[in-house]
């Protein structure tokens, strides 16, 4: 699962991705530092993990990952190839979700590359040149279908479909804001369009700003938009989040304790695109390890088996369950037992985030 990070030139996004995995992407204050995409696999971060390991004390604890993609800033007409379009483009078809950084903070020693800051616009580049490529998507299926109309009369549901997503792109909406239903959503579903893919929006703030987030002005605008694509939106200080990655665990304690901050907030960015990719962990706990597994949120129990290895899944009987809730509480597997909080779950049990799981099967 990939998350492709996106925004113009300048506006924080590779330093974002430094942070996020410390992976050292190259980062200047010039367009098109990032030609080519950086990668990073990232653990999620889940205090569940770390308080699990103090009961077992296991010899390995294994977090979640996820997998984040520095995408080359992109610039007006790259649906047409300017800039780096093309490879913007294909970069961004590659991903599962976008996560876009969204400049909210004036600098006069970092360069717009628009020559000012104003998010909406900002956001609007990249959405229309998205939906221009997708519009392009449409037409070509819309050519196709009507061919195949007059041999098959099925095709007529899915012209309508598609003129009802161009329309909508005309008019500057993106996909994911329009409502379909169930059988829509399945024609949908194969057109692979960029603006179907979740999004969230990061904005960008100075240090000055963080002290009254809430009320500012710019990240008002940005969420005022987010909400008419169903998005969320992250505020943070891309330039206080590259301080903390560097710091040892103590230090930056101190540092979020300082700022007045429980979490800082990449950790948060990590967590709400694991989100945001439909995904949640089940966890499995012994002195061997303990771990974290990735699911997409209603798998089954015998699939999820499937996660640790394919044998499992052949030969399930059940999966004893206690939520990570209960366990902490009792503090041990065996207590919780006693107490009757250990379920045996079957094969049409749908897995829940936290569930710890010990599965039981037959080869």
């Amino acid at each position: 699962m990939k998350i492709g990070i996106v925004g113009l030139p300048n506006v924080g996004k590779s330093t974002m991705f430094n942070s996020i995995t410390k992976a050292g992407a190259e980062c200047a204050n010039y367009p098109f530092c990032t030609i080519e995409p950086n990668i990073g696999v990232v653990p999620v971060p889940d205090e569940r993990l770390d308080n699990l390991a103090k009961i077992y004390n296991p010899q390995k604890v294994t977090h979640a990952i996820i997998e984040f993609v520095d995408i080359a800033g992109l610039v007006k007409g790259a649906s047409k190839g300017e800039g780096l379009g093309n490879k913007f483009l294909s970069h961004i078809r590659e991903v599962d979700s976008i996560v876009e950084v969204v400049r909210c903070f004036e600098n006069d020693n970092v360069v717009h590359v628009d020559g000012s800051v104003d998010p909406i616009r900002d956001i609007e580049t990249i959405n229309l040149e998205l939906i221009f490529a997708d519009i392009e998507t449409v037409d070509k299926r819309i050519d196709k279908a009507k061919k195949m109309l007059k041999a098959d009369k099925k095709y007529k549901v899915e012209i309508d479909v598609l003129e009802k997503i161009k329309t909508n792109l005309e008019a500057g909406i993106s996909a994911r804001a329009i409502d379909f239903n169930e059988e829509e959503k399945e024609i949908v579903k194969d057109l692979f369009l960029l603006t179907t893919k979740p999004i969230l929006y990061i904005a960008n703030v100075s240090e000055e700003q963080l002290e009254n987030v809430e009320n500012d002005e710019l990240v008002l605008k940005v969420k005022e938009h987010a909400k008419k694509e169903n998005a969320e939106v992250i505020p943070l200080c891309v330039k206080i989040e590259e301080e903390l990655s560097g710091l040892e665990d103590e230090d930056k304690k101190e540092m979020l304790e300082a700022l007045g901050l429980e979490e800082s907030g990449l950790d948060k960015v990590i967590k709400k695109s694991y989100d945001l990719l439909g995904l949640m962990s089940f966890l499995t706990a012994g002195e061997p390890e303990v771990r974290a597994w990735t699911i997409k949120k209603n798998t089954k129990a015998p699939q999820a088996a499937g996660k640790i290895h394919s044998d499992i899944e052949r030969g399930f009987i059940k999966a004893e369950i206690v939520t990570y809730d209960d366990l902490m509480r009792e503090g041990s597997m065996v207590l919780a037992r006693e107490k009757g909080l250990v379920r045996s779950e079957g094969k049409e049990y749908v897995m829940q985030d936290g569930d710890v799981v010990l599965f039981k099967f037959n080869v």
